[in-house]
């Protein structure tokens, strides 16, 4: 059955969807979730999301590889904590983006004039390393640190350009700024935030999704930043294989900076 199979899964999903999100992920209707979570024995699904959560979290504290990492672990302890996190979310991550929105996302990006990359914090990073690898492949793209130019940039844009958007909670005040202002230039809109319906990937055209941990607050980050780049990843290399342009361009790009290396 779907839904279970959904539910197994991708349990740290389940819990921030409402019955209508869930239905609306697996593709059946909004009773057949609630009847789902009667037949395993719950009230409604607002049960049955709690107890999936007491899942997540008794999981979590009898976990000897996963779980918070406590001040007293050895580093031993402590990195095998953050590697099975990691394995984790990544996991996870892959199982949450098709294979369509994908493909969508890397005909958008194609199709660019403009490619604006915007994000906060640690999703900013994300963002450069992206921007980065976009101009290796002859985008125009940019990724600009400072919110109020990336406003700025955000008002110039158009309907043959685009705002690729990172944010780790989906819900980030500069973020929805920006992305308000692209989308009201009839601007194409590309997001990755956590799984769920959030302001920013409301807005958005293609919708990927990263995870993070929430159990493990202060694996947070490190966890999003991790999936973030896992996704840009993944659509680098996509664009690498579907262009020969690209490849050659990539080629040519890393042969200048070689040849400035050997220089004395």
């Amino acid at each position: 059955m779907k839904l279970a199979k959904f539910a197994l899964d991708s349990a740290n999903a389940v819990r921030d969807l409402s019955s209508q999100e869930l239905a609306n992920v697996v593709g059946v209707s909004q009773s057949s979730v609630v009847k789902f979570a009667q037949k395993l024995g719950y009230k409604g699904y607002p049960a049955f999301k709690m107890g999936i959560i007491d899942a997540l979290n008794h999981s979590a504290i009898n976990s000897t590889l996963h779980g918070k990492i406590n001040v007293n672990d050895s580093l031993s302890q402590m990195s095998s904590k953050m590697l099975s996190s990691k394995i984790s979310v990544l996991n996870e991550t892959k199982k949450l983006n098709e294979e369509k929105s994908i493909r969508a996302a890397l005909e958008i990006i194609k199709g660019a004039k403009r490619i604006l990359i915007c994000g906060i914090g640690g999703s900013a990073l994300v963002g450069k390393d992206f921007s980065y690898k976009l101009q290796k492949l002859g985008f125009m793209a940019i990724e600009e640190p400072d919110v109020h130019g990336q406003l700025a940039f955000a008002a110039t844009l158009g309907s043959e350009d685009l705002v690729f958007a990172i944010s780790e909670s989906g819900n980030t005040r500069e973020i929805v700024n920006v992305v308000g202002q692209a989308k009201a230039n009839h601007c194409k809109i590309i997001s990755i935030t956590r799984y769920g319906s959030t302001p920013i990937s409301d807005m958005a055209d293609v919708k990927l999704y990263s995870i993070a941990d929430e159990e493990s607050a202060r694996l947070s980050s490190i966890l999003a930043r991790t999936t973030q780049e896992f996704i840009i990843d993944i659509i680098f290399i996509a664009l690498t294989q579907s262009s020969r342009q690209g490849r050659q361009l990539l080629e040519k790009t890393n042969s200048v900076v070689n040849e400035f290396r050997r220089q004395p």
